[in-house]
């Protein structure tokens, strides 16, 4: 693996284990909430709001954790075709990361400064796969003229 594959594969594991944690912390949360308001109101039924901070939450759990897989896959993989593919993957996930913590901190689940941390770290492995993917796509087309 060379360096700057250890290094995507790095960043890759810590983006990770940050969504994990994230995931955790906000079912934890809404389960908090959920327990108040059962006390108070003397109900058994799921509100609504745990159930979205719960499917968001699962929705950038997968994601964010398929972008490492993706990259791993990629580093193994079989041709450079099945390269290309599982990076355009990885880079797709980490997009799509984007957009699940983008809705959770527009309905309140996510505070600013956590937003603002996990979707920088996010956007950096954006432009990095964007980067690999864009040398791909060069060198493919070089190799195409010769």
């Amino acid at each position: 693996m060379t360096s700057i594959s250890s290094a995507i594969h790095q960043k890759c594991l810590t983006f990770s284990d940050r969504v994990i944690k994230l995931n955790d912390y906000l079912l934890t949360e809404a389960g908090k909430k959920e327990e108040e308001r059962s006390k108070k109101e003397k109900r058994k039924a799921v509100p609504v709001y745990l159930l979205a901070v719960a499917n968001l939450s699962n929705q950038l759990l997968r994601a964010g954790t398929s972008i490492g897989a993706n990259n791993a896959e990629a580093t193994s993989a079989i041709s450079k075709a099945d390269f290309k593919s599982k990076s355009y993957i990885a880079l797709k996930e980490a997009r799509e990361s984007l957009y699940w913590l983008e809705l959770l901190h527009r309905n309140g689940y996510l505070t600013t400064p956590q937003f603002e941390s996990l979707y920088t770290d996010a956007e950096e492995l954006v432009k990095v796969l964007t980067h690999r993917c864009k040398k791909l796509d060069e060198n493919n087309t070089s190799i195409k003229k010769k």
